[in-house]
């Protein structure tokens, strides 16, 4: 049955990343709001700047609006944290014949995600690889259709001899071509 069903799974928003920026936007805006309203109240609220001596206006409703910001990008990275954003598993079944990507989205009534494709949908297995600034490696579920439906979380990118070889033993597995797009 192992060499019948596959099943990997899939890292969502808890990840180390997340906590670190997290944790850095959230006591980053919290200074940047108490040196603003320290501004506008003239009382030092931090105990190592004196920021009663800023000007309210621009300054301190410039780091006032740039702590509410922060801290309220923090408060949202810390949600998906919470809730697990994006995790999930790939699921590739020969007995059924069937892949199952299944993966969590943000409370409501449709939570779960869950994609379903037959196998005789499915022309190949796509590896997509661009370097430079944001580079980008990911396996893809290329569909007869055209469609290209992407199987690799959003993460930190893989050596391209990690991701070939994924890719490899899974359109082995699946008896699939294996394609550059």
């Amino acid at each position: 049955m192992q060499d019948q069903i596959r099943q990997e799974e899939v890292v969502g928003s808890r990840r180390f990343s997340n906590y670190f920026w997290s944790s850095l936007l959230l006591i980053g805006g919290l200074m940047f709001l108490l040196a603003g309203i320290s501004s506008y109240i003239k009382i030092n609220l931090l105990p190592f700047a004196n920021p009663t001596e800023l000007v309210f206006i621009p300054q301190g409703i410039v780091m006032m609006f740039y702590g509410t910001l922060s801290f309220g990008l923090s408060i949202y990275i810390i949600t998906t944290i919470f809730w697990d954003i994006g995790s999930g598993y790939n699921e590739y079944n020969k007995i059924e014949k069937l892949i199952k990507i299944v993966r969590k989205g943000f409370p409501g009534k449709n939570r779960e995600i869950l994609l379903t494709y037959p196998l005789n949908d499915i022309r190949s297995i796509g590896i997509k690889i661009s370097e430079g600034l944001n580079p980008q490696r990911s396996i893809y579920l290329c569909l007869k259709d055209e469609r290209k439906i992407p199987l690799t979380p959003v993460q930190q990118p893989d050596s391209i001899s990690d991701l070939e070889g994924q890719a490899t033993n899974l359109a082995k597995f699946l008896n699939l071509k294996l394609e550059n797009l």
